[in-house]
């Protein structure tokens, strides 16, 4: 799927923010701005957070428990070794659902709908790239 811009970005975001369910783990993977955050942007809104959406690169983890379902929006740049995610309590979150921005910091989650945004040289738009397990084949809306 191409993103022509960081609008179709976040409109790709409130596409599938309408069939999140508590207890789902989706992984946004790819370079420095292409739109990670863009995409969690679009889903949060669509779920109807309607303040700012900072980037959790620094407070790595940011709650939005008054949505429902609730969301954890989690930025893993900066984790130094998997194990410091012990910490986070990102594991335990079957009431809610999980945004994981940089999972490959982690190495968990073969559960997830796995996201990746590249960069389209041809194009300079943004590319989406999904892998969703067998939970996510009925209700994804990417395929």
């Amino acid at each position: 799927m191409i993103l022509a811009d960081e609008e179709a970005t976040m409109a790709a975001g409130a596409m599938l923010a309408k069939v999140a369910r508590a207890g789902d783990v989706i992984t946004l993977s790819g370079p420095l701005g292409t739109g990670k955050t863009s995409f969690a942007r679009g889903f949060l809104a669509a779920l109807g957070h309607a303040g700012e959406v900072p980037s959790p690169s620094f407070a790595i983890v940011q709650p939005y428990e008054h949505l429902d379902p609730p969301v954890w929006h989690a930025d893993l740049y900066r984790l130094e070794e998997e194990r410091d995610l012990d910490e986070l309590g990102l594991d335990d979150l079957a009431d809610a659902v999980l945004l994981v921005e940089w999972p490959e910091q982690a190495g968990r989650w073969d559960h997830a709908l796995a996201l990746v945004l590249d960069p389209d040289p041809e194009t300079g738009r943004r590319r989406l790239t999904v892998s969703a397990p067998a939970a996510w084949k009925e209700r994804c809306p990417f395929q």
